[in-house]
């Protein structure tokens, strides 16, 4: 049905260019990351390089870069020029930390070729780049404060405060000109002491000093040969890619685990925006996409699916569902279902097995807060909890704490009683989350093939697929949405 292609199958269907994407091999990634971070960089980045390539394009952008893992792959080992965006000013800095190691790493390797004992420091360097990186592997994919930042209408904003800050000293000996160290900029992200307080700058001010701050990185990366430029801004469905990057020419724009509706804008910004001419976006964190006809959502208007904003009535859009065919028939999925499609069948198949335990203590909770404290439903989020606790008494307490309640309420013997009431009930919870392992596939397929019959339904779309990039045992969310656009 052309639904699903390998890899393979793909670079043969499109090899048009004589010869293979050449890999300069500078570092084997391996060396700054875990193994499933490794897997999927090395994977993806082959397959958008080839794009690039396809396409005759020279710049990605990466969206919802976080660390910049695979921006700096691209822009190391492919010579692309990368644009990584992130809401997170967290992860951009992160980036730029995490490339002034890995200079330093390049560095020792450069020294090490010629002094022996220069090169006795390359698994110690190498060890900060993981230990740093790792400080970020909270989540399988994004860190809480990345998600927050995916709603399809959240307003574009640049971080003007990146150049407020005090600047980070490093020292740098002599440069050695190779493809890493040309790739990465010290400077990609550069602040510089703050004269005025950002909360006393005024709105004209802020977006002067965000203009200037842009075009400044872009000026000193274009200068100093750097191919890597991580920014900090929210990126959503409308958001115009030029106001960001004002040197943007021709793209692929791609996007690795990108959280909930940030995937869906990926693909808009995809089919909306002339000078983007191919996509891979891989998405994950299902549960947190928006939906256009889910009743039980209390922030959108159900019947007529606008808002009123500034006097004027915009169309909102939702990540799910994203294709007529399924706007049509006003589909609804659930919160519930798309949770379950997080799920990772492969590794329960091979033993991984479920978090029994955890998910007992998260279905007595509910109970509890019931009978207790009338509250069938909450906005605020337990979160992991769980890993936290020593018991189960020590489990209710922080969770009624951390959703806002009084956990006095009960006491020590009264909380126990309800783990002793339904323990027995357990093999009944496992029996019920297998099953919903089981259909775990079935809704993320659903999901995806929304997506992919968003892209066929589109008139400038050439060429549309789902690509399994990934081994699922390693990265369960292992299908990627590839797309190409029809050349002018």
């Amino acid at each position: 049905m052309g639904i699903s292609v390998p890899t393979e199958k793909l670079v043969e269907m499109f090899s048009d260019i004589a010869g293979h994407t050449q890999c300069n091999a500078v570092s084997e990634p391996d060396d700054f990351m875990n193994s499933k971070k490794a897997h999927e960089v090395q994977a993806m980045s082959a397959l958008v390089a080839f794009l690039a390539q396809h396409c005759r394009v020279k710049q990605v952008i990466d969206v919802g870069s976080g660390k910049g893992y695979l921006s700096s792959h691209l822009s190391m080992h492919y010579r692309l020029q990368v644009f990584g965006i992130d809401s997170s000013s967290n992860n951009t800095h992160g980036a730029q930390e995490r490339n002034r190691k890995l200079k330093r790493y390049s560095r020792a390797n450069q020294k090490g070729k010629r002094w022996p004992r220069e090169r006795e420091q390359l698994p110690k360097l190498a060890k900060e780049v993981q230990r740093e990186d790792g400080k970020d592997m909270v989540t399988e994919e994004r860190s809480p404060t990345h998600l927050q930042a995916t709603q399809l209408n959240s307003e574009v904003t640049v971080d003007v405060n990146s150049d407020l800050q005090e600047p980070v000293e490093c020292g740098v000996g002599n440069e050695y000109t190779d493809p890493f160290l040309g790739a990465l900029s010290l400077n990609a992200v550069e602040p510089v002491c703050a004269r005025v307080p950002p909360s006393q700058l005024s709105k004209e001010e802020k977006e002067r000093r965000m203009r200037e701050n842009l075009e400044r990185k872009l000026r000193e990366g274009r200068s100093n040969n750097s191919l890597f430029l991580p920014l900090t801004s929210y990126v959503t469905a409308e958001t115009e890619l030029k106001d960001i990057i004002p040197e943007l020419e021709n793209a692929v724009i791609v996007g690795l685990h990108t959280c909930g509706d940030l995937a869906p804008s990926t693909l808009r910004m995809f089919v909306g925006r002339q000078e983007i001419q191919a996509t891979c976006s891989v998405g994950c964190c299902y549960h947190l996409l928006s939906e256009e006809f889910d009743q039980r959502r209390s922030d959108h208007t159900l019947t007529t699916g606008k808002t009123e904003t500034n006097s004027e009535t915009r169309t909102e859009v939702f990540g799910f569902p994203m294709s007529k065919y399924l706007r049509d028939q006003m589909y609804i999925c659930g919160r519930n279902a798309r949770m379950s499609a997080c799920l990772a069948i492969e590794r329960v198949t091979v033993g991984g097995g479920l978090p029994v335990e955890s998910l007992f203590y998260r279905a007595v909770l509910h109970v509890i807060l019931k009978d207790h404290y009338d509250a069938h439903k909450s906005e605020k989020r337990v979160g992991n909890v769980y890993s936290k606790t020593s018991s189960f008494v020590d489990y209710i307490r922080r969770a009624l704490r951390k959703l806002e309640l009084n956990d006095l309420k009960l006491s020590d013997e009264d909380i126990q009683a309800y783990h002793d009431q339904y323990k027995h009930r357990i093999c009944e919870m496992v029996a019920f989350n297998r099953l919903k392992v089981t259909l775990a596939p079935c809704i993320e397929g659903l999901i995806l093939l929304d997506r992919l019959c968003y892209l066929k339904e589109q008139e400038n779309v050439s060429f549309a697929a789902l690509v399994q990039l990934f081994d699922p045992l390693m990265s369960p969310r292992c299908y990627g949405l590839v797309a190409l656009k029809i050349l002018a």
